[in-house]
């Protein structure tokens, strides 16, 4: 199978390079010329454009920061469409709320080409190993004839039922994870001001039914200092308005998530859109002047 991959970005670039690594024909594009050489170094090929890079594909997959971004590599002269033209196949895995991607999916339609969304949940670590959590929306067919590159691309892969399906638990996923960060922030700030050595409160978390998905991994680059999650607080507060926005569509009060989107666009506004999200935790540090450290705690994750 032959696949376009646009999009090398910090959580694509692992993916394709997944695709490459498991025996696939890639061809890449990407605006950044170091990320597309470091997929050529791999073994895939370089395109100039979006459009030659999915040019003759079985598909086009893509991985962007938003859905304007991903609208801008569909369209033009040069976009994906018109490297697939009628009866291509387009692969979303980019975080869409179900609004965004049914407006991306209309207009790749209006082109001849079907979309499959297949957004990605666990963290940029997961994906580097090819153990990263996808979630299908869309034609089940199409999905069974791609699972062979989903399955190099990730670990569990679950098709969530019709397209648009994929987009909210993606957003709910992300929802729940923001949610847990800031809550995992407070809890080391108790055991820290109660006197606790971190490293061990760390781990009595990690045993309790407090635990979470989040503390295991996130908390460990709290405690570290370098807070180096791979995405950004630009992404986050993306991520938490699009949560926001199906709690208004589907008439649910989300209190939680609403104090946690707030505590995200105060962060971003101390820190700045390109910092690491997990530095939402840096606020109450720097409100308390009580900095979060512990020995034995890496600077990024490994899966």
């Amino acid at each position: 199978m032959r696949y376009g991959y646009i999009g090398l970005g910090n959580l694509g670039g692992k993916l394709a390079a997944s695709l490459v690594r498991a025996g696939f024909d890639v061809t890449v594009y990407d605006r950044d010329p170091a990320a597309v050489a470091r997929l050529v170094a791999l073994g895939a090929k370089a395109a100039a454009t979006p459009r030659e890079a999915v040019t003759g594909a079985d598909a086009a997959i893509t991985c962007m920061p938003s859905p304007k971004v991903s609208m801008a590599v569909l369209s033009g002269p040069d976009g994906v469409l018109a490297g697939l033209g009628q009866g291509g196949i387009w692969i979303e895995m980019s975080t869409n709320d179900q609004q965004e991607s049914e407006l991306l999916a209309a207009h790749a339609e209006a082109h001849g080409v079907t979309m499959l969304e297949a957004p990605v949940t666990g963290g940029v670590h997961l994906a580097a190993s090819g153990e990263i959590t996808v979630l299908i929306g869309g034609d089940e067919a199409i999905f069974e004839r791609h699972r062979p590159a989903f399955a190099a691309m990730g670990g569990k892969i679950l098709h969530m039922g019709p397209r648009g399906s994929a987009a909210v638990i993606k957003v709910i996923t992300n929802m729940l994870a923001f949610i847990h960060l800031v809550a995992a922030g407070e809890a080391l700030m108790l055991a820290k001001r109660g006197g606790l050595d971190l490293a061990k409160a760390f781990h009595a978390i990690k045993a309790s039914s407090g635990n979470s998905f989040v503390h295991e991994t996130e908390s460990q680059l709290v405690l570290n200092g370098s807070y180096d999650i791979a995405f950004t607080m630009d992404l986050a507060c993306k991520d938490l308005g699009f949560a926001m926005r199906l709690g208004s569509q589907f008439g649910v009060p989300l209190d939680l998530a609403g104090m946690t989107h707030q505590t995200f666009i105060r962060a971003r506004e101390a820190f700045g859109g390109e910092a690491w999200s997990t530095m939402v935790v840096k606020l109450l540090e720097d409100a308390l002047k009580t900095p979060l450290r512990a020995e034995g705690f890496p600077a990024r994750l490994e899966a």
